[in-house]
């Protein structure tokens, strides 16, 4: 799949996220300086079909950690795949980062390198993606920015969010 149809179709998951978290207060939230925040995911549940298939969704948990290890919310992913092939799946995704200070939602739409029948539990690529924000409350209120998630196994991830504009 080509950048464009990648980008068009990333366009389309975060309209899509956007409708479902209601994000109507971005555009109220005064603009504001980049912000970081660097969080630890270890997966805590998944339904993942032992073979993945378009139009079967399925979602994956993490408990999040700060830099100092402390505990801080939790990642929560509910996937769709859209189109399955035997070197990976187009997957469709809604994620919400339920934090101690607020929340966070984000969608997008990806290429899951993953081979598409199963989700090998050992040995498993290295990946990344990223979600575009749709919103958030709480410290988060009209959040804007994006989610860069990457996958170092099957059970961990590190997550770095980047706020552009609405939050705290």
């Amino acid at each position: 799949m080509d950048r464009r149809s990648m980008l068009q179709l990333t366009s389309a998951a975060t309209i899509a996220g956007g409708l479902v978290a209601g994000t109507a207060t971005a555009a109220h939230a005064a603009p504001r300086a980049d912000r970081l925040l660097a969080l630890k995911g270890t997966r805590t549940g998944a339904n993942i079909p032992d073979i993945l298939t378009a139009g079967v969704p399925y979602y994956v948990r993490y408990d999040l950690t700060d830099a100092e290890g402390r505990s801080v919310g939790t990642e929560n992913a509910h996937c769709l795949p859209v189109n399955v092939g035997p070197d990976g799946s187009y997957v469709m995704a809604t994620l919400v980062l339920s934090l101690d200070d607020g929340m966070i939602t984000a969608a997008t739409a990806f290429q899951r390198p993953l081979p598409a029948v199963t989700e090998l539990p050992a040995n498993s690529r290295q990946w990344t993606h990223e979600f575009a924000i749709t919103g958030g409350t709480g410290n988060y209120d009209g959040a804007e920015g994006s989610i860069t998630i990457e996958h170092l196994t099957r059970d961990e991830d590190f997550l770095t969010v980047t706020l552009t504009g609405g939050a705290e």
